[in-house]
């Protein structure tokens, strides 16, 4: 997807990088409507990741669900999976990354991104992946709603 936002430039954006927990699932279940917009968007204009420490484990479900696997974080240590989650849109290239998150591990992964989005879920937002976002959105699906039709994100980051 090409935008052009006034007062901030240019973006060519490839990758759709999404927090599972909270963010696409509450209670180890996808939320209503998620599948359906993430494969539309998968179709028109991004290649969409998701991304899961896996806290509930259901993933492998939700994986099937989906219609690919997550990348799974790894490591235990202090920081680590918010580490983990910066390093992988780094490794995409984070020019071209929308990322998606609403937890405190996901803080990192929105900053490092061309655009961050915080949606406030079931779970709610932390404040520090608030303060990393770029745009905030009530729920999932009006975060997806903002790719879907980027005038709306656009008119919200313009300058």
């Amino acid at each position: 997807m090409d935008i052009t936002i006034p007062g901030r430039g240019s973006y060519h954006l490839d990758h759709l990088v999404l927090d599972v927990n909270g963010t696409i699932a509450a209670g180890g279940r996808l939320i209503d409507g998620v599948r359906h917009r993430l494969l539309a968007l998968r179709q028109a204009r991004f290649e969409v990741h998701t991304i899961t420490a896996d806290t509930r484990g259901r993933q492998a479900a939700l994986d099937e669900e989906l219609g690919w696997p997550a990348v799974r974080l790894t490591t235990n240590e202090p920081q680590g999976e918010a580490r983990q989650k910066a390093a992988f849109v780094r490794g995409l290239g984070a020019e071209s990354v929308v990322a998606i998150g609403n937890g405190a591990n996901d803080a990192a992964m929105l900053q490092e991104a061309a655009i961050g989005i915080a949606v406030l879920g079931p779970e709610g937002l932390a404040l520090e992946t608030l303060l990393a976002a770029d745009v905030v959105a009530p729920d999932i699906l009006t975060a997806l709603e903002l790719l879907q039709d980027p005038t709306r994100l656009i008119a919200t980051l313009r300058r």
